[in-house]
């Protein structure tokens, strides 16, 4: 009976679980505890003074409820709570709950409170707590704890505080609040949040509902501002216009800076808000342009196009459409004016930064269309720690410190400088670049610093803001039998002897893919044919065993049968006019998979054997979607393959189905693998599903890692995927609710647990170094700045030089011979080769298309605006792959790819040739009108015979 009771009260506590939440005074409450553990309350406690007493109130009540129950557990908490003077709370476990007319009428006090929280924390909060307390509004504690708040943090925390505590009391409150605003002289208040003359002579004799209603109406009639936390969802780009943008304590602080006009990086953690305090600043920006007479214009960047559709449609959009035009553009888009044109045409315009690239080198080579640096009065870079090397942010600041430096130049001959935009860079985590000393972070931090012309980098403590998710890390054991990977390891030492190879390192790790990696291109340059394409199978049997440590060892099976499958097309034409030639090791390589295929078929069926990471797994998503009334969450993997099977394991799997479970992946959209890519349409419809809930598990690579904005979720996985510290902080931020969870899955030979202590030790180098640049001497770091601008300009210049001297350096295509990577089948010359766009090369010569045969695929078909790829071209003798057949504007264009060829220059193997960019030779343009005409004519030809 006692536990059918526990059950019910139980259930009755959960029912009003949200309403206890907001009402809970958690250390009052604790203190009147004692069937809770010391150390549990003092986790509690810690909770309500670093992320709130919401999100503690929330661990307190499951600490309440956590069996075994002890006797008379419910009668103590209801004792606690009326104990802790929050009898609001009590009533509702003591059938004494609010009508609902009650209800509904006080939740609209206590919505107002906090709509007008920006105005009420300005009254003075002395002179209204003592008052409050006479009433009744506030105990003795929680007066002194006000005034303790006001005398440390100001006036305006400690109204913060007073308002958090007069809200919690039973229906009632409002009218007396208002009456206390009115006798302390708060005027202004006292009549926004209703007060008028008339109210005054009736206020008392009127019931409470009455007066809420009037004061309901009264400012509900005006445009109300918008409390935002930073993490609201996405919101559609034609849905209601947002009203003035209201920031907190510690957005305000960092955007200070910017809107003094200075260029600033501001470094907050994910889900704090970053982006809504670039909207702010960019709104104050335009408005403060427009009240002087002068135009503004405004640039946001981002690195992915899914972040395009994000930015516009969530955050800038909302906020700006009323009185300024917004636009976005990727290389998704299909708008039908050009860049220049859309630029010149609206206020805002979010873009992937490539495209103002590409622009802004139009206008340097002094094209038409072209955008200036000059044109733009501020450019948001998002995720601006990607602000270095080689990447596209660096080259457009590099113009920006260029032009910087010669506006000093201009100044000292007395000559007008150019105009240059403000620099806003946002960033959770600049990093530390590899960095195993405190000297060395600082460094790498202010290079980036240097790289944005940054006057300052903006950080602040987040306080009862902060959301840290809660990090668990699940260690794995080793397999007690592993018959499928013994087998392949067989294989693999089968394919060792018959090359006559030794590897110096353990089958399946990443030291022996790097072993053979080098032995295959060495092989392929030595001509070397038999080491060579036993080299090529090792890698894939080594995959295949690291497939069967992550996924399921039938995906790992599948993966290796396909690739078996895949080269015996090679060599197999439907047309059989053509002998593909096999050697003896390639037949051999045949047979040996033949012979063990049924074997490794029948291992990969037993579930005994399958890896522990996939069983730790599998608990994690159950638990998760158990415990949680509605949960959503990310599992980060690290290849496409294992981010596709893992989906696919999900969705085949009942147990998941019946709880809920709604799996889908998201996967990159570059074709540098042998996996489809995803289209960038694709990626949106998924991430949309994950945004509306009608997918709630995405399984991702790194490409969902930084900026994926999706508030709902509370919790990411990451499966055998450790990376650096930037990407470990930018994937914890991807869960934004409230007891979000941090889960690492360990997975055999990727050492994540140790890799992950790293990124923590790195993590707490980046914050100290962050803490040390500011509060250096700003002499001191205006002058560090400016030498590394002046570095990173000089190493530019030298950089510019070199590819000058390349570029001039011209090496006749004749000189360089292309021979097949597989059989040593001289191919062509680069004569032979013409360029189409400056991106593809071509052979287009009868002698060429008689070495080749063609093949479809299926799989990727790419279309563009005047060419499409839908097949594939091999060598006709052994079946290796060159490239693939383009189509470009109606004349079929053998499309070569170099990382398919063995290069020789002037007879000696270029070592490393995998792109066409480390080949130093200028091609020919394609002539298109010259192929035409000869097309036509050999049509005409044809015709008259």
């Amino acid at each position: 009976m006692a536990s059918d009771k526990d059950e019910q009260w139980v259930r009755l506590v959960e029912d009003f679980r949200p309403r206890l939440t907001e009402r809970i005074k958690v250390e009052q409450v604790l203190d009147h505890l004692q069937f809770i553990e010391s150390d549990l309350k003092e986790e509690i406690r810690q909770k309500a003074r670093t992320e709130g007493e919401p999100r503690a109130a929330n661990v307190l009540i499951s600490a309440v409820i956590r069996k075994p129950h002890s006797p008379g557990w419910f009668r103590a908490f209801v004792d606690a709570l009326v104990s802790a003077d929050c009898e609001s709370a009590a009533d509702y476990l003591q059938d004494n709950i609010p009508e609902p007319e009650v209800e509904a009428d006080n939740d609209c006090c206590v919505r107002l409170i906090q709509i007008l929280c920006p105005s009420l924390v300005g009254m003075k909060t002395d002179e209204v707590c003592v008052p409050c307390y006479s009433e009744g509004l506030l105990t003795e504690e929680d007066l002194e704890i006000v005034k303790t708040e006001t005398a440390q943090r100001g006036s305006r925390n400690g109204a913060r505080e007073l308002l958090r505590r007069i809200v919690r009391h039973r229906p009632g409150w409002f009218s007396t609040f208002l009456n206390i605003l009115r006798e302390t002289d708060h005027n202004d208040l006292y009549r926004l949040m209703g007060g008028s003359s008339d109210i005054d002579k009736q206020s008392e004799s009127l019931p409470d509902g009455a007066h809420t209603y009037h004061c309901l109406f009264f400012c509900l009639s005006e445009p109300l501002p918008c409390i935002t936390d930073g993490a609201d969802p996405i919101a559609e780009a034609g849905g209601p216009d947002k009203a003035n943008i209201v920031l907190r304590d510690y957005q305000e602080d960092v955007a200070r800076p910017a809107l003094e006009g200075k260029n600033i990086i501001i470094c907050l953690p994910t889900g704090s808000g970053k982006t809504r305090v670039a909207v702010y600043i960019t709104k104050q920006h335009l408005d403060s342009r427009r009240a002087e007479g002068r135009s503004g214009k405004v640039v946001v960047l981002v690195n992915k196009v899914p972040l395009v559709e994000q930015h516009y449609s969530a955050e800038f959009l909302p906020y700006l459409k009323q009185n300024y035009k917004v636009e976005r553009v990727s290389g998704d888009s299909q708008l039908k004016i050009s860049f220049t044109e859309i630029v010149k045409k609206n206020d805002v315009v979010i873009c992937t930064a490539q495209i103002l690239e590409n622009y802004l080198e139009r206008d340097n080579k002094g094209e038409d269309e072209g955008v200036k640096l000059s044109d733009l009065t501020l450019i948001v870079i998002d995720e601006c720690h990607h602000t270095q090397k080689g990447g596209v942010y660096n080259h457009i600041m590099m113009r920006y410190l260029k032009q910087k430096h010669s506006n000093i130049r201009l100044k000292k001959q007395q000559k007008e400088p150019v105009p240059l935009p403000q620099i806003l860079g946002l960033t959770a985590s600049p990093g530390v670049g590899g960095a195993t000393k405190m000297e060395k972070a600082e460094e790498h931090i202010l290079r980036i610093c240097a790289n944005l012309d940054a006057s300052k980098i903006m950080t602040r403590s987040l306080g009862e803001y902060k959301k840290e998710p809660m990090k668990t890390t699940m260690l794995v054991e080793d397999r007690k039998e592993d018959p499928f990977g013994d087998v392949i390891k067989k294989i693999m030492n089968a394919i060792h002897d018959h090359a006559q190879l030794t590897p110096t390192c353990d089958l399946g790790s990443q030291n022996y893919e790097q072993w053979v990696v080098q032995l295959e291109a060495k092989a392929a340059k030595e001509e070397d044919q038999n080491v060579r394409v036993c080299t090529a199978h090792l890698r894939q049997y080594n995959e295949g065993l690291n497939l069967s440590n992550t996924i399921r060892m039938c995906d790992a099976f599948s993966f290796l049968n396909q690739y078996y499958e895949e080269e015996m097309k090679k060599k197999t034409l439907p047309d059989q006019e053509h002998t593909i030639q096999i050697t003896d090791t390639e037949r051999f390589l045949f047979s040996l998979f033949k012979e063990n295929k049924r074997e490794l078929q029948k291992l990969a069926e037993n579930p005994e054997y399958e890896n522990d990471s996939l069983s730790k797994l599998r608990t994690k998503i159950l638990q998760e979607f158990s415990s949680r009334k509605e949960a959503r969450g990310i599992i980060f993997t690290k290849t496409r393959r294992s981010a596709i099977a893992l989906s696919q394991w999900i969705q085949e799997n009942p147990k998941f189905a019946d709880i809920g479970v709604k799996a889908s992946y998201v996967i990159g959209g570059g074709d540098q693998s042998v996996v489809k890519p995803m289209t960038s349409a694709e990626q949106r419809d998924v991430l949309n599903k994950f945004r509306t809930g009608k997918v709630n598990l995405l399984i991702a690579t790194t490409v969902a890692e930084e900026g994926l904005d999706i508030a709902a979720c509370n919790f990411v996985i990451r499966y055998g995927l450790v990376t650096n510290e930037i990407a470990m902080i930018q994937a914890k931020g991807r869960g934004r609710a409230e007891d979000s969870s941090y889960t690492l899955v360990e997975v055999k030979n990727t050492g994540v647990a140790e890799k992950e202590s790293v990124n923590e030790y790195r993590q707490k180098m980046m914050d100290k170094a962050i803490d040390k640049i500011r509060a250096m001497n700003q002499v001191n770091y205006d002058k560090r700045i400016t030498d590394f601008q002046i570095q990173a300009i000089m190493e530019e210049k030298v950089r510019m030089t070199k590819k000058r001297q390349k570029d001039v350096k011209t090496v006749n295509p004749a000189d360089v011979k292309f021979s097949c990577r597989s059989c040593s089948t001289h191919v062509c010359t680069g004569e032979d080769v013409e360029i189409i766009e400056n991106m593809h090369r071509v052979n287009v010569t009868s002698q060429f298309g008689k070495l080749f045969n063609r093949t479809e695929n299926t799989s990727l078909v790419e279309r563009l605006l005047d060419y499409e790829t839908n097949g594939f071209i091999a060598c006709k003798k052994c079946g290796q792959r060159w490239g693939s057949m383009m189509l470009y504007r109606g004349i079929e264009c053998p499309c070569l790819h170099v990382k398919n060829f063995v290069v020789t220059l002037n007879g000696k193997p270029i070592s490393k040739c995998t792109k066409w960019s480390e080949l130093p030779v200028k091609f020919p343009d394609f002539d298109y009108a010259e192929h035409a005409s000869y097309m036509a004519q050999c049509s005409d030809d044809e015709e008259t015979e």
